[in-house]
């Protein structure tokens, strides 16, 4: 959680990229890879005067902050930040594709996305509220005993 809110807060000192909101904190199961413990999961929307790709960069800098570490591919890690969305942009780079190629498989995106944007939507698949309903299976549990503080 500690590392959650030191992301929160590090993106929030970029004064290119203001955040606008911050979903409740979930516990999700592992999606793919070895097995592994859970995981805490939030999103956050933001205003952002930068380039996709410079958020891109801006966003593996924090990962770095945290020390990210991550040895095997979907296997455990300390912190992974993922760009879902950019105002509906598509994109086929393999380096930033756009929106995230997986966001609309996984309820640990959708649920809280959902939760500060009801009218949310994937672009290319639709409604994040309806696409939950195909995700209904997935382990998700909101944790309203922790709570990311948004930035002042």
């Amino acid at each position: 959680m500690a590392t959650l809110q030191g992301a929160v807060d590090a993106l929030s000192r970029d004064p290119a990229l203001r955040i606008t909101a911050v979903s409740p904190v979930y516990e999700t199961a592992p999606v793919g890879g070895p097995e592994q413990g859970a995981y805490l999961n939030a999103v956050i929307a933001a205003e952002c005067a930068l380039a996709p790709a410079a958020v891109l960069k801006r966003t593996q800098g924090v990962e770095q902050e945290f020390h990210r570490v991550r040895e095997v591919r979907w296997g455990p890690r300390t912190l992974d930040i993922d760009i879902i969305d950019v105002e509906g942009e598509r994109d086929d780079d393999p380096v930033l594709t756009l929106p995230h190629p997986r966001a609309h498989e996984r309820a640990f995106v959708l649920r809280p996305w959902s939760d500060i944007d009801p009218d949310a939507a994937v672009a290319g698949r639709g409604a994040v509220r309806d696409l939950l309903g195909a995700v209904a299976d997935q382990e998700l549990r909101r944790r309203p005993d922790l709570a990311l503080r948004p930035p002042e």
